[in-house]
């Protein structure tokens, strides 16, 4: 029997190439774990019919001596990523039906590599949530508690990757919807330069936000998948050119001297989430680094920018979503009933919700009222952010402020989910990377964890430190 639960990816890929099990052997575990544990947490929309004959292929280039570190590894995807022939609906009702008609990006590096695709992933509707609650095709459990959310919006990867239903999980960030799941189910999540891995075949919610960021177990399998996927794309217009990539990095590989924003932690914070960052910080300090108290000003507004924003964004990447050419269409006496319908039964609660708080921030006297002067705040938090790294070689911070909450919890009250992604925002309004890692657990059994950031494509640096504080932890 395999162990999955120690399993990585480097050690399965070194037993498939001793002949110690086949790649069909290794999809079929997960299989059989799916089967025995997917019905409680929800985790999976779909798994893919086609499984073992993909398994078959990937044992072929073992056989031919072909394969490379992500032949045979069994993959689970976030339902916004397109995979052609496959239905992709973004947890919305509004595309239930609907089929890639090609494959994303980062689908065709996987298909290159040789990895094996489980299945589609559960997530918030449209990448818009906190704790994989407002999916419309029901609510993922968290696997260490299953009266907990898993986080979201990419909670279905999360989960997935927790109970050993997969081994290698992609999810989608816009803000901290990779880092928050990866925090509430005790993973490792990395959230890497805006622009370093194609979003070419993702559905868009907010195009200056979104990106597409790897899930692991551990530090060395989100490197694994970042080395695969992170590349220069022609075909996506916000991807960053290879000569650009290392211009403006400050080398940070060796570096140890880490910046801590104490101001942020003066509400919001729950008690426990702050004694354990600060017997983080003790275990970092022993270890050798220095902690540097960094000031950034107005990273205290990067929520109220991004929920300006990212709703600005959605409320155009959304309309395109009409009942007319693709997906849920209610009939209606005339074009505009069938919008009005399709829309409004289509979509859910809180993608109406961020629709029309968009609309409403970019309507005629109200868009230099707050969405240009958003857009003026992010500048500025980006400028402070890039200037914290002339001193310091990273910046961190708690990644949630709190552990996983209830289900159920926090749906009455839309502020205080948002609350989730305090912690997050100016890594993706900044679009530095990032990198969440466990940090311990409370008396529950519920994890803790930390966020360290670095500057623009430091995430070999992210990956360095990762490691370190892991044989910290233990």
């Amino acid at each position: 029997m395999i162990d999955l639960k120690s399993l990585t990816i480097a050690k399965a890929h070194e037993d498939l190439k001793a002949g110690k099990y086949s790649c069909v052997e290794l999809a079929e575990a997960y299989l059989e774990n799916i089967k025995a544990k997917n019905t409680e947490l929800n985790a999976y929309l779909e798994v893919f019919a086609d499984v073992k004959k993909q398994a078959e292929e990937a044992q072929k280039r073992f056989t031919d001596g072909a394969a490379v570190m992500m032949t045979g590894i069994p993959v689970a995807m976030k339902d916004n990523i397109l995979y052609e022939g496959h239905i992709v609906s973004a947890g919305s009702k509004i595309l239930e039906n609907y089929k890639a008609t090609y494959d994303s990006a980062v689908v065709q590096d996987l298909k290159k590599a040789g990895a094996v695709f489980l299945g589609r992933t559960n997530m918030d509707e449209f990448a818009m949530g906190s704790s994989t609650q407002t999916s419309a095709y029901g609510v993922t459990k968290n696997p260490l508690d299953t009266s907990r959310v898993p986080g979201g919006s990419s909670g279905g990867s999360a989960a997935a990757l927790a109970a050993d239903m997969t081994l290698a999980a992609l999810g989608t960030e816009t803000c901290g919807s990779v880092r928050e799941p990866s925090a509430f189910c005790g993973l490792v999540g990395l959230k890497p330069t805006y622009g370093a891995v194609s979003r070419q075949g993702i559905i868009a919610m907010g195009n200056s936000l979104d990106q597409v960021s790897p899930f692991g177990k551990c530090v060395d399998d989100t490197k694994i998948l970042f080395d695969l996927l992170s590349r220069y794309d022609a075909e996506d217009s916000t991807s960053v050119p290879d000569r650009l990539r290392t211009s403006t990095t400050k080398e940070t590989k060796s570096g140890k001297k880490i910046g801590v924003p104490f101001h942020l932690f003066s509400e919001g914070v729950d008690a426990d989430v702050q004694e354990n960052f600060k017997q983080s910080l003790d275990k970092l300090k022993t270890a050798g680094y220095e902690i540097v108290d960094i000031e950034l000003p107005h990273a205290k507004y990067s929520l109220a920018v991004y929920y300006i924003i990212m709703p600005a964004e959605v409320s155009t990447n959304l309309s395109r979503f009409d009942g007319i050419r693709y997906g849920y269409s209610s009939d209606g006496a005339n074009l505009s009933e069938v919008y009005k319908k399709s829309r409004g039964k289509g979509f859910g609660a809180e993608a109406r919700r961020r629709i029309l708080l968009g609309t409403y921030v970019l309507s005629h006297g109200y868009y230099d009222a707050y969405y240009n002067k958003a857009i003026k705040v992010r500048r500025k938090i980006t400028e402070e952010v890039l200037s914290a790294f002339e001193k310091v070689d990273y910046i961190l911070t708690p990644t949630v402020p709190m552990t996983p909450f209830k289900l159920g919890e926090k749906m009455d009250d839309p502020v205080a989910m948002y609350l989730c992604d305090i912690f997050s925002a100016p890594a993706n309004l900044s679009g530095v990377p990032s990198i969440a890692l466990p940090s311990g657990k409370n008396s529950e059994g519920l994890p803790f964890s930390i966020q360290f950031m670095a500057p623009h494509f430091a995430e070999e640096s992210l990956f360095e430190v990762g490691k370190k504080f892991e044989s910290l932890e233990g």
